[in-house]
């Protein structure tokens, strides 16, 4: 599944111009509708891996992003099978005060954490009617959150939490300043219409401010880059660092998973510098991995596996 993230913002903040920006989705300014886009992750390593492999196309690394059309607890209660959340705050207004802004929105999110946990009580304290043991103990651990939480304290300051709850205050906040020291989002809305290398022309050398946006989220999720490479793609994935060569399989495709046999791992720079697998192998840079190794950002895998 595709790391995902929500983006929120108040009203003429520029969010679902961002959301286009890093979409290209086109979505218009229709209050009320939600936007679901797909956003891809530039990495330069992997057209080098391609053009060693020879692969027929490349397939960047995406994220899927959600923009919401309010701050309601229920609008936001959309954002809670996303692993991050960007706010995007106001820089342009005469009146712009962004850290004014992330302070309201870090409290709507509280609101809405504070509404499905009463939410998920109520339900609960029925369920519990049964006698059933698992369920008055949530119902207790309920009860203490939200009193933890009546003096406006976030659910992130209260240690173990039902998995069920799933609270947004407990997701990485990545703010966003849409305004002229920091991002544009008008200006990189028109940029990514203009064919790449006018766009990189207008830049002058200066990276993207959506390539910040993507380090911003690498670094708050703690994620790393693999690569699959072969005739006919090559291709980047996003997992988090510590996972395993079984989970990366999982990541490309359950049943790769569910047979795994083993992993071929090389580093792609090697491989880049040997110009095949097969010079890389003779030379002892090609290893053989089992379900455990843990992936190390840069690893191109091919993932040996019966069915």
């Amino acid at each position: 599944m595709a790391l995902a993230v929500g983006i929120v913002g108040l009203p003429g903040s520029g969010k679902t111009t961002l959301f286009n920006a890093l979409t290209g989705a086109g979505a218009g300014a229709d209050y009320g509708k939600e936007h679901v886009g797909m956003a891809s992750v530039a990495d330069d390593r992997l057209d080098q891996v391609a053009e060693v492999v020879g692969s027929a196309k490349t397939t960047p690394a995406a994220i899927r992003v959600v923009d919401v059309p309010g701050t309601g607890a229920q609008l936001l209660g959309n954002l809670r099978q996303t692993d991050a959340i960007l706010a995007v705050l106001d820089g342009f207004s005469a009146n712009a005060d962004p850290e004014r802004d992330l302070e309201t929105l870090r409290l709507e999110l509280q609101v809405a954490d504070r509404a499905h946990a009463e939410r998920r009580l109520e339900r609960v304290r029925k369920e519990a009617k049964s006698g059933e043991a698992a369920k008055r103990a949530e119902v207790t651990r309920l009860e203490e959150l939200l009193h933890h939480v009546e003096g406006d304290a976030s659910l992130a300051e209260v240690g173990e939490l039902p998995g069920e709850l799933d609270p947004l205050t407990t997701k990485p906040l990545i703010p966003i300043v849409n305004g002229p020291q920091e991002l544009d989002a008008q200006l990189e809305l028109e940029l990514a219409d203009l064919p790449p290398d006018e766009a990189a022309a207008f830049r002058d050398g200066r990276p993207s401010a959506l390539t910040d946006i993507a380090r911003r989220l690498t670094e708050a999720l703690d994620l790393i880059t693999f690569f699959t490479a072969g005739d006919t793609e090559a291709r980047a994935w996003t997992l988090r660092r510590g996972q395993t060569a079984l989970e990366a399989a999982e990541t490309v495709h359950s049943d790769i998973a569910r047979g795994f046999i083993r992993a071929e791992v090389i580093r792609w720079d090697d491989l880049v510098r040997c110009g095949s697998h097969a010079k890389a192998a003779a030379q002892g840079l090609q290893r053989l991995e089992g379900k455990t190794y843990v992936v190390a950002d840069g690893d191109v895998l091919n993932v040996r596996f019966n069915i």
